[in-house]
């Protein structure tokens, strides 16, 4: 197995963690200490050695941080967590609506005259830092970069990761890493940067061709880069990982403590990412820092043909799987499986598959009360019996060497509810409507988001997250700088892959969620359309039926019936022949036609 059920962190251990750091808060005369959700690469995802957040207070979301002060310790999250953060937290801690009370502002409202803030400026980016400053300018409060609190106070905390890297071959990649370098080397050129920093490790992954396990779930391995002008790249990376790999003559390998002197050395100006460099190296570049953006971020968002070619192959072996799953569960009575259960079911599925390298995100499988929790993780103490009446959610994913998959389907157990059906059929027109929308290029994820909210947004109801989000070809589950959110301003191009995911959760009664992946492609021309625009529109990857059962017939106009209809008779055709007779046989019926 893959995933475990176990508790990583408990409420109670939350206070006397608290009293340990406010110790030394006092010895050092500072007044707070910020405790994010990063590491020193600035990935969403930390190794169990970064996981500070988590550790201190129990919150075990992907996004959020803590501002430690003397007297109060907020913890900071945005709308997928609001749930989850009074279930994991102790008193001690108070849960902030994040961003819509901002850092400073709080700060401002908490902190004592005079005030001092503490960070570790390896764990906050340049952005970060920079907009606090703003924030807190006329205040007399200030901001004291030092060594992390945290770690001085963790006393079993974990070693680094160090596994090994692995070659990513390019009939996988379709590009070569001397391609990839010299391609971003001439924008760097163009652009009149000497070099780029680049310290977030997928981006790295991507340019070099390598693949690593320091994180569970993601195929990536901690280092920095400096990718520079002549298409020459440093890697600073631990030995222990390269071992006898050869990366080829445009690479030279130094060990990670290098990192920091050899980007105080570096001459001219210098592109990076505000928003994932360290301030740390932001300070040692000084005004030689150019931001420019990650400089692997849009070419790596920009799938190859071999990433497109090699995620849709992944996708109908990894529909397989969820119906095989899918099939089990409908066979199982009501009251007689658990939610363990069926995540231990859906991983041996995946499992028979040679290339599944890992799971891509701990599977969420919430039932009942449990699937209004966005981000729910079952353990031993929380697993529930799926009883009659009850929704599943169901969100999984695999990394698989030719693809990353990330699937949702929400499941009726026995006998649903009208008002559940209801909300369902309202998420499934959302995601309907978004499968088959055409759009004018140059629109952003912020232009798109609002057409999968509308029929929710019609009864009165919406969702805390994001419609969509980026995903990498065996890379990252959630990749930016692509998606579907109210915030999101980077054009959507061709290549791209993103996630389709409209929701809807009653706190303490249920939760919806219905996910497929989409690719970006060119539209087909209408005869209709301006001869001088060009319009976009997505390709699904993912094939695994929708539950008719949760479906109110009469909300579904002509045409939506039809796009369910047609999806459904393309799963039967691309999966069917991929799995076992009895689940083949549970797919004609879950297919038929509404």
């Amino acid at each position: 197995m893959f995933q475990t059920f176990d508790v990583t962190a408990r409420p109670e251990q939350g206070p006397d963690r608290l009293a340990a750091l406010r110790e030394e808060l006092a010895k050092e005369g500072l007044d707070g200490f910020l405790v994010p959700r990063a590491d020193a690469h600035q990935g969403e995802y930390v190794a169990p050695r970064d996981d500070r957040l988590s550790w201190l207070t129990g919150f075990t979301g992907s996004a959020g941080f803590c501002a430690v002060l003397q007297n109060i310790a907020g913890v900071f999250v945005d709308g997928r967590y609001r749930t989850q953060v009074k279930q994991q937290v102790a008193a001690v801690y108070t849960p902030v609506p994040w961003p819509e009370v901002t850092l400073g502002a709080w700060l401002v409202e908490h902190l004592p005259a005079g005030g001092r803030l503490a960070y570790d400026p390896w764990l906050h980016s340049a952005r970060e830092i920079r907009e606090l400053h703003a924030h807190l300018k006329g205040t007399n409060i200030t901001l004291t970069a030092t060594d992390n609190l945290v770690d001085r106070v963790w006393e079993d905390q974990p070693k680094p990761p160090m596994n090994p890297v692995t070659p990513h071959p390019e009939i996988y990649s379709g590009e070569s890493a001397a391609a990839k370098a010299s391609r971003l080397a001439k924008t760097l050129r163009r652009d009149g940067h000497a070099a780029a920093v680049i310290t977030l490790p997928d981006s790295i992954m991507w340019l070099l061709n390598i693949r690593g396990t320091d994180i569970p779930r993601n195929p990536v391995a901690h280092c920095f880069a400096i990718l520079h002008d002549d298409a020459g790249v440093d890697l600073f990376m631990a030995p222990e990982k390269l071992g006898t790999l050869d990366l080829g003559p445009g690479v030279s390998c130094h060990d990670p403590e290098m990192f920091h002197a050899a980007v105080a050395e570096l001459t001219g100006q210098i592109a990076v990412d505000e928003g994932s460099v360290p301030h740390a190296v932001a300070v040692a570049l000084g005004d030689r820092m150019a931001t420019a953006g990650d400089p692997c971020a849009l070419p790596k968002a920009r799938k190859s043909g071999a990433e497109i070619s090699g995620s849709a192959a992944a996708h109908l072996r990894d529909g397989a799987a969820v119906v095989e799953t899918l099939a089990w569960l409908d066979a199982q009575a009501p009251g007689t499986v658990t939610e363990i259960d069926v995540v231990t079911r859906l991983e041996q599925f995946r499992a028979a598959d040679p290339a599944l390298r890992d799971i891509s995100f701990d599977t969420i499988a919430g039932t009942g009360p449990n699937g209004a929790i966005i981000h729910y993780r079952v353990t031993h103490e929380t697993n529930s019996v799926l009883q009659d009446g009850h929704l599943l959610v169901l969100d999984s994913g695999g990394q698989y060497l030719d693809g990353t998959t990330d699937i949702t389907r929400t499941i009726s157990i026995g006998s649903p509810g009208r008002e559940e059906s209801e909300a369902f059929t309202r998420v499934l027109q959302g995601m309907i409507a978004v499968s088959q929308l055409r759009w004018p290029a140059g629109r952003a994820g912020r232009d798109l988001e609002a057409i999968g909210r509308v029929p929710l947004w019609q009864a009165g109801q919406d969702f805390n997250h994001g419609l969509g989000h980026g995903v990498g070809a065996y890379l990252s589950v959630h990749e930016g700088p692509q998606g579907l959110s109210r915030l999101n301003t980077v054009p959507l191009e061709p290549g791209m892959i993103l996630s389709n995911e409209p929701g809807y959760y009653r706190e303490g009664a249920f939760g919806i969620r219905i996910e497929n992946l989409l690719v970006v492609e060119d539209a087909t021309a209408l005869d209709s359309g301006d001869a001088d625009r060009n319009m976009l529109s997505w390709r699904t990857l993912t094939y695994a039926p929708i539950d008719r059962r949760l479906v109110v017939p009469g909300l579904l106009s002509a045409g939506e019936r039809d796009w369910l209809n047609t999806y459904h008779a393309d799963v039967l055709r691309n999966v069917a022949s991929r799995v076992s007779a009895t689940a083949a046989k549970w797919l004609e019926t879950a297919c038929a036609p509404l």
